[in-house]
């Protein structure tokens, strides 16, 4: 058996490195089962050979030719392959040469082929997240299904279920090309937008945050910005993700409390966080036609700079939302404005605003608008009306904390 320090080794480059190796080996192959397989493989010819022979000088290139070749021995055997290796191959030439999406690499790095392939607009939307937080942040089956808290089973029929797709749609291996990406890009971006989301405010359970998920989207956004350092809507949504995450420790109480914006103390903020997420929001904002996630970031970093809820610039949010409206209207962001034209203006404001959303049938189930109702009936005076508008919320609170903190604004209306 390895020792503790070979097996260190192989876990820091199985880390560090996973990701890289599987990309290079799908783009050879094409084959996402045939990659998985022959990578766990190679990590445990590793485990067997390094206590021996030492951790090799470049231990990546080591795990990956063993990898290659026992993909190739494996091919050479099963001859059911021959068949789909000449497809393979039809598929490699009709994919490459692929130009380097916007010029600023001249190789491009793989794992740009297996962000576009999970997020494939073919896949199923339930799926996409799965396989991307399977195939390159190289978490387990068990591991993806604990992240959106269902049994083990049904994660692993979606991760079948998507790789299936995959081989049977016989959907390409590459980067989209430039004319592509506009299309393409924005599944990428919201595939892990929405495993942030998931991560910063749980849909169930018992917290109300998952910081591993939260800093895995990150993690993996950050890999992206690397990839597409010009793509300023990458910046935008890296920038976003950030200035969120800063306030992390500060949204839950030692008890595991559920605490407001307006409530949070702000020294508990990681001001290197909202810095580089500052820093993000210039590079997301520098040309024309500001994206969705880049005037996102530019709302949550005037919250990150304000001193406390009084004195944040709130007609500059109002102006921000209103920007939003135009380049991606939706009721959510029509609540989030009547929110920020509520600290404007003053609560009655943001309520008239509220009611004339009431129809909207996205927001009728939907737990942030009920809550956010209730808050300003609250602030308005609206006691009775505000209790109402409490057990509304109530009944659709998605967490323990989130029902806590309802339950107590209930019983301060009902006093």
């Amino acid at each position: 058996m390895a020792d503790r320090s070979v097996r260190d080794s192989v876990e820091a480059v199985y880390r560090e490195e996973r990701a890289l190796l599987l990309a290079s080996l799908v783009r050879r192959f094409g084959d996402l089962d045939l990659a998985e397989e022959v990578t766990s493989e190679a990590i445990e010819a590793a485990m067997r050979t390094w206590p021996k022979d030492g951790v090799p000088s470049r231990p990546g290139a080591w795990l990956l030719t063993t990898a290659r070749r026992k993909a190739v021995d494996r091919l050479r055997r099963d001859k059911t392959y021959a068949a789909r290796l000449a497809v393979l191959q039809v598929d490699l030439s009709r994919a490459e040469p692929v130009a380097a999406p916007t010029g600023d690499a001249e190789v491009p790095d793989d794992r740009l082929q297996l962000f576009f392939t999970c997020a494939h607009p073919a896949l199923q939307a339930e799926d996409r997240g799965a396989l991307m937080l399977r195939c390159l942040a190289g978490l387990t089956t068990p591991e993806v299904a604990r992240a959106y808290l269902v049994p083990v089973p049904t994660m692993a029929k979606r991760i079948t279920r998507a790789k299936v797709k995959i081989k049977d749609a016989r959907i390409p291996f590459r980067v989209p090309t430039v004319a592509e990406l506009p299309e393409r890009l924005p599944g990428v971006l919201q595939v892990l937008y929405s495993i942030f989301t998931e991560g910063y405010a749980a849909s169930s359970g018992e917290d109300l945050q998952r910081l591993d998920l939260a800093e895995e989207a990150i993690r993996l956004t950050a890999i992206l910005r690397r990839l597409l350092p010009s793509e300023r809507e990458v910046a935008g949504l890296l920038a976003l993700m950030l200035l969120i995450h800063a306030r992390r420790h500060a949204r839950v109480g030692a008890d595991g409390s559920m605490v407001l914006l307006e409530d949070q103390d702000r020294g508990l903020w990681d001001r290197t966080m909202i810095e580089e997420g500052r820093d993000l929001v210039f590079v997301a904002l520098s040309g024309e036609s500001p994206g969705f996630y880049g005037v996102q970031a530019a709302i949550a970093a005037l919250h990150d700079e304000a001193a406390d809820i009084a004195t944040t610039d709130w007609p500059q949010i109002v102006a921000l939302y209103d920007v939003l409206l135009v380049i991606s209207p939706s009721p959510v962001v029509a609540l989030n404005r009547a929110v920020a034209v509520a600290m404007r203006d003053g609560a009655e404001a943001g309520l008239v605003l509220l009611d004339e959303l009431e129809a909207e049938p996205r927001l009728r189930d939907y737990s942030p608008y009920r809550t956010a109702r209730a808050d300003l009936l609250a602030r308005a005076g609206r006691r009775p009306e505000a209790a109402a508008a409490y057990r509304l919320a109530l009944d659709l609170a998605a967490t323990e904390p989130e029902r806590v903190h309802l339950k107590r604004r209930l019983e301060a209306m009902e006093e």
